[in-house]
């Protein structure tokens, strides 16, 4: 898995985002945010606003789960791209009838 730092940077190009463009989303300078994004070490605040800023959310996962997660993520990017090609009602019916999350962080019973 990569790390956080790696995941903050995908995530911001992925939005189109320059580092520079943090500083208006979270409040910190271009300078701050290159070195969080490089070799920081945020704080909890820190991160909390900076994955606001990327529309994230942090979240700690268990590790009995993890492998499920990471699949579900796989496989929600592969059928992202494909249900953009397909016309929005389908698209509902599929993300309606078929929620991969639901109920995956509920304790085991």
């Amino acid at each position: 898995m990569k790390s956080l730092l790696e995941q903050l940077k995908k995530r911001r190009l992925a939005l189109g985002m320059k580092q520079k463009d943090m500083m208006l989303r979270v409040g910190v300078s271009r300078q701050q945010y290159q070195r969080l994004e490089s070799r920081g070490n945020p704080r909890l605040d820190t991160l909390e606003l900076v994955a606001k800023g990327l529309k994230s959310e942090p979240m700690l996962i268990p590790m009995e789960k993890l492998s499920l997660v990471k699949e579900i993520l796989d496989n929600d990017e592969i059928s992202s791209s494909s249900l953009k090609n397909r016309d929005s009602k389908q698209g509902q019916e599929n993300s309606l009838a078929n929620d991969p999350w639901k109920d995956m962080l509920e304790d085991d019973e």
